[in-house]
């Protein structure tokens, strides 16, 4: 028998357009009514010069660590573009920061030596600290806006970093309008935060003036404790967090949520 508690509820999802299906169904798999309302796309860098100068001597690392799927997917595109698809070095040990990022790492063919037990970078830091990175090759490839403590927490250790920008997160055009018209009508019943950057565009589509009231009576579920500090920052009230940082724990802490109230 499925699970339909969440049947008759609404839940609005901001992640981007390209990853919410598999989101989107599971929330269908348990009755809920779903609006998809994207407030990030996802989009190639400006210039690759970067990326580019890392893959043609990807040899000279020791690691290469991915902060996200997309990372991987734009990182790979590249490297085919290049014509190096099938060139990654077989002595790269390769660090991800999850198992989504694992499971795309598979999907080509690579072998993860390393992912943290929690999906955060705090996390990959106390795993290096235990390998003596000292005098090691980082290659980290992420999004072009992200926090520092990843590359300065690594530089403390004694290694050698080089951070590349393989995508960007952008704002979608447009959409305030749509937004705010979405929540007055009063059926949305929570709002779901995968990343610090679906927090920041979406209050910005919606207006910093009194956030908390716009949103009164709306569940505010975020990822993990990242994505809920910048909520929290942004003046959102966090009531979900998952202990694991997935898309399918955050559904199945929702689920739990609305089965209790």
């Amino acid at each position: 028998m499925q699970d339909k508690t969440l049947q008759g509820k609404t839940v609005l999802i901001t992640r981007a357009r390209e990853q919410s299906s598999e989101f989107a169904a599971l929330f269908r798999e348990r009755g809920a009514d779903v609006v998809e309302f994207p407030t990030i796309e996802i989009a190639p860098p400006l210039r690759w010069r970067d990326l580019d100068r890392a893959i043609e001597q990807l040899d000279a690392y020791d690691w290469i660590v991915f902060t996200s799927v997309n990372g991987v997917i734009f990182f790979w595109q590249r490297l085919g573009e290049r014509g190096n698809g099938d060139g990654f070095p077989s002595s790269l040990k390769v660090c991800a920061i999850g198992p989504a990022t694992a499971r795309e790492l598979k999907k080509n063919g690579i072998r993860v030596d390393y992912t943290p037990k929690e999906y955060v970078a705090e996390a990959i830091l106390e795993g290096f600290e235990k390998m003596n990175v000292q005098g090691k090759r980082i290659l980290l490839a992420r999004v072009k806006k992200a926090r520092d403590i990843l590359p300065k927490g690594l530089k403390a250790m004694g290694a050698k970093v080089d951070v590349v920008e393989a995508y960007r997160t952008l704002k979608p055009r447009g959409g305030s309008k749509k937004l705010k018209e979405i929540l007055a009508q009063g059926k949305v019943d929570v709002i779901t935060f995968t990343s610090s950057s679906t927090v920041n565009h979406f209050v910005e589509l919606l207006g910093k003036g009194d956030v908390e009231e716009k949103l009164k009576g709306v569940t505010i579920a975020s990822i993990g404790p990242v994505t809920s500090r910048t909520a929290r920052k942004q003046g959102l009230r966090v009531h979900i967090q998952p202990e694991a940082y997935t898309i399918p724990a955050l559904t199945a802490a929702i689920t739990r949520y609305f089965a209790r109230t």
